[in-house]
């Protein structure tokens, strides 16, 4: 038994460790491009960046919460909640969220992935306080009331259809499919039709109050910020809506663990009246804590991730067998995905899945050229800082950074880990990733003797 002297010990000792925790990630020259985090008691993390020289400022709440926490039946759960949160809170109706944002000429907006869920909003500086105090409200005191669920069910369901209306959207959906099979990770992030259909608004508020405690939050903002103030308006809007538990409850650690991808040579075909036939091939790539992953970016940009790559120029600039064909990486905590996409005249298919199978099959066997992997490790460190020439994408790479690698890195070191890959490193990953059996999937008006060939593909 634990007398009263002791429990008020072991109390002070606690509140005495529950003090918020700031560090300076990333050092930028004079204050610019400097990265800050402080972890709230509690478990909130809040990352900024801050540039001083810009007028505008990106705040995101990133939940560590997305379609791969879904059991089949909640397949959708994840998504439907993004939707939910903006129709109300117990200080906001749906109308006063919108309109405030709209009122200061800001966007709003979130998005649903596997692995992860994100808000945001884009202000002005000056108007940085309103968009912390919307967007904070919206993932702390969301309502979810029935009527909110049935109103909004018909509005996803629409998104659902409009998705499918979509063959090249579609598709990648199928891949998931094909590749993972019926596990979360190969579910669509919108759900189905009868999963959406069959939620209810007290399952909903059962995985909202498992998944967005904030401990599984990361608050980051970027563009012309103050990280003190930032964490002082976080924290009052926190603690105002009740929101912090536990005081020293510690963040969730990222995700790790093994997903085992389904079998190679897999073939996985929806008939579908289109113009076109769009096609995956592809097969298992790397996770995105794999060291590789830098090689791989180089590989992938070589065989299909510009005008100049291979794939652009066998398939569309030789033959004109395409108009879209690229080659694309999919990282997740465990595992990840490598395909080349084309979207061709129902009669070109098997004339475009050989042209690429040749070409992954030789790179695989050969590599690419010296100057090849050149051009591509100069075209990925341009993109990779042109891509960062706004504060939402300075938001999205330091929240998902904290989210997903618990660390962050300066783009000075990003492009200088990109500069490092060596035809070595690129042709070593070729071998192991273009080596593997790969598996394809298709949508389109495909005749019954053109279904039977798609199995050669992938032979």
């Amino acid at each position: 038994m634990t007398s009263r002297g002791s429990r008020a010990t072991a109390r002070t000792s606690s509140e005495a460790r529950a003090v918020a925790r700031t560090q300076t990630l990333i050092k930028g020259e004079h204050g610019i491009g400097t990265v800050r985090k402080t972890t709230l008691p509690g478990g909130l993390r809040i990352v900024t960046e801050t540039l001083p020289s810009v007028r505008s400022a990106t705040f995101g709440i990133w939940a560590h919460v997305g379609s791969r926490d879904e059991t089949p039946a909640l397949n959708g759960a994840t998504h439907y909640l993004e939707h939910l949160l903006f129709k109300g809170t117990r200080r906001r109706s749906a109308l006063d969220i919108s309109s405030a944002i709209d009122a200061v000429g800001g966007e709003m907006n979130a998005f649903t992935a596997k692995e992860y869920t994100c808000y945001y909003a884009r202000v002005l500086d000056t108007d940085l306080p309103l968009a912390i105090d919307v967007v904070c409200d919206m993932l702390t005191g969301s309502l979810i009331r029935e009527e909110d669920v049935d109103v909004e069910r018909g509005a996803i369901l629409e998104e659902i259809a409009m998705t499918e209306d979509d063959a090249g959207d579609c598709v990648h959906d199928l891949f998931a499919h094909t590749m993972f099979g019926d596990n979360a990770l190969g579910r669509p992030v919108l759900g189905t039709v009868d999963t959406v259909n069959a939620l209810t608004a007290d399952r909903i508020r059962r995985f909202y109050k498992k998944h967005y405690d904030p401990t599984h939050l990361v608050v980051a903002a970027a563009g012309n910020v103050d990280h003190n103030k930032v964490v002082r308006q976080v924290r009052a809007a926190f603690e105002r809506a009740g929101a912090f538990r536990d005081p020293v409850a510690e963040p969730i650690a990222p995700r790790d663990g093994r997903r085992t991808v389904r079998a190679a040579g897999r073939v996985e075909l929806i008939g579908r009246k289109t113009e076109q036939a769009h096609v995956i091939l592809g097969m298992p790539g790397l996770a995105r804590t794999d060291e590789r992953r830098w090689a791989m970016g180089v590989l992938n940009t070589a065989l299909g991730g510009g005008m100049s790559s291979r794939l652009f120029q066998e398939v569309r600039e030789k033959r004109g067998l395409a108009y879209s064909v690229y080659s694309y990486t999919s990282g997740f905590a465990d595992c990840g995905l490598f395909g080349v996409y084309a979207g061709c005249r129902p009669s070109q298919v098997h004339d475009v899945l050989k042209i690429c199978r040749d070409e992954l099959d030789h790179v695989a066997e050969h590599g690419l050229s010296d100057d090849e992997i050149g051009r591509a490790i100069g075209q990925l460190r341009g993109s990779t800082v042109l891509g960062l020439e706004d504060t939402g994408a300075l938001m999205n790479r330091i929240g998902k950074s904290e989210l997903c690698w618990g660390e962050q890195m300066s783009v000075d070191d990003m492009l200088a880990r990109i500069a490092s890959v060596t035809p070595d490193d690129v042709r070593a990953v070729a071998r192991d990733v273009l080596g593997r059996r790969p598996s394809l999937s298709v949508i389109g008006p495909l005749k019954d003797k053109q279904a039977s060939r798609l199995h050669d593909a992938v032979a």
